[in-house]
């Protein structure tokens, strides 16, 4: 989990997986928007550009603080919470770990989420971070207002309205933080709820011939393929009566983290990248290690997964009428060359969103995530992936590595021009900007 003492220690500032890297002239951590605003006052009046960095999770260079790096560890927690209209107001800097007891002892909770909780939900909703589920969208669907401060300093609040009208909602709902910081966010939520979690092995084409009726028929479902193998682990999630999760396992679940996710698995990875020509049956091994196993707990409890061996992502999303045929030929190519990667591909559907940057651009979309072993050359893969993904339309996620140019992501995003207009009017001195940004956003060099 995220430590300010240690950001504020090191020089040198770097994602969580150590892709990108940058080394800021000042580390600032606010314990008030008064404080936040003073910050970006002086940083526009000196001409310096303030990038806030959350826990660090996205892949790509989007967070990435050139010059002034700031971080909201110090404004945390709920503020308010209205259960009638259930309905909670977080301040923004709360992560995503610290959500869900805090929810639940108002007999609340959030409607979906992630298999990592080491977030904001700042950084979150600014990205578009999402789980799975058909009928579930991102954490920034679940967004009815926001409160930010722009470029000049500023304070601005402003409630979700009717979707298809509501032009400044949709340019807020994933903006990358490219409008101003947000402070507050208020969130829609549901009432306290278990989650029962069920993982099984199953051939690809047993798995392709129910992945349809077996998403429908799971509020959650999600799988690993792995490559070259023709081998899936089937991840389903139903819901059940709240009731926290067994102490027994709890602590498997912590020896389990340990010794197969952060040992064994490991270990496997290590081998890969001292061996690359072993990837192929680093991934084999894997497969054939996937377990039968049940959890059960309440739906914070169960959705989060260990993620002790980093690695470097790529995540597109496509239509999901187009999964079958995409998710076929993917395989079929893996089979033959596994791209120098042993991680599972991992797939998981999303519901449309309206959002500008929405990656789903109003359609149901199957989400295809691809990642390599840190160490290991991640370009074989990446590489391939903005070739093959041009056939499918296929729309990265902002948070995750993408090869994309400015003129390809316009063609993707065409609301893109009418959000950068937007942009203009909250930071028209591009104090929230970095190289990345101006890289994917304007075409620049």
């Amino acid at each position: 989990m995220f430590s300010l003492r240690h950001w504020q220690a090191s020089r040198q500032w770097e994602n969580w997986s150590g892709y990108v890297t940058a080394t800021p002239e000042q580390k600032l951590s606010p314990s008030s928007v008064e404080a936040l605003q003073e910050i970006i006052k002086q940083a526009r009046i000196h001409k310096k550009r303030v990038r806030v960095t959350g826990a660090a999770h996205s892949f790509s260079g989007c967070a990435k603080p050139e010059e002034i790096a700031v971080s909201l560890h110090n404004m945390r927690g709920i503020i308010s919470v209205d259960k009638p209209n259930k309905q909670v107001t977080l301040h923004a800097g709360t992560y995503l770990h610290e959500i869900g007891p805090a929810l639940a002892k108002h007999g609340l909770a959030l409607e979906n989420m992630g298999d990592v909780q080491a977030q904001t939900i700042a950084g979150a909703v600014s990205t578009g971070t999402h789980g799975t589920g058909i009928g579930l969208g991102s954490l920034s669907s679940q967004v009815v207002a926001w409160e930010w401060v722009d470029g000049q300093g500023q304070r601005h609040t402003h409630h979700r309205g009717d979707p298809d009208t509501d032009e400044l909602g949709n340019a807020l709902h994933v903006s990358l933080g490219m409008l101003g910081v947000f402070t507050k966010l208020t969130l829609k939520v549901v009432d306290l709820y278990g989650l029962k979690e069920s993982n099984e092995p199953i051939d690809f084409e047993q798995g392709l011939a129910g992945f349809h009726d077996t998403a429908r028929a799971h509020r959650h479902m999600e799988w690993f393929l792995f490559p070259g193998t023709n081998k899936i682990q089937q991840k389903t999630l139903s819901v059940v009566a709240p009731q926290p999760m067994r102490r027994a396992q709890k602590l498997k679940d912590h020896f389990e983290s340990i010794v197969i996710l952060n040992g064994a698995f490991y270990l496997l990875s290590e081998l890969a990248r001292m061996n690359p020509k072993l990837t192929k049956k680093v991934s084999e091994i894997s497969a054939n290690s996937i377990p039968n196993t049940h959890r059960q707990g309440y739906s914070y409890e169960v959705f989060p997964t260990p993620r002790g061996v980093r690695f470097n992502e790529s995540e597109y999303f496509i239509k999901l009428s187009d999964f079958d045929q995409c998710i076929t030929e993917i395989n079929d190519i893996l089979l033959q060359d596994d791209k120098r990667s042993h991680f599972p591909i991992e797939v998981r559907t999303h519901k449309a969103e309206i959002g500008m940057l929405s990656p789903t651009q109003g359609e149901d979309c199957a989400v295809l995530s691809f990642h390599v072993y840190k160490g290991m050359d991640s370009e074989p893969l990446f590489n391939w992936l903005y070739d093959y993904m041009k056939k499918w339309q296929g729309r990265p996620h902002w948070g995750k590595i993408n090869k994309l140019s400015s003129d390809e992501l316009q063609v993707l995003y065409p609301q893109m021009k009418r959000f950068l207009q937007i942009r203009q009017v909250y930071d028209p001195d591009n104090v929230f900007m970095n190289r990345w940004l101006e890289q994917k956003f304007f075409g620049m060099e």
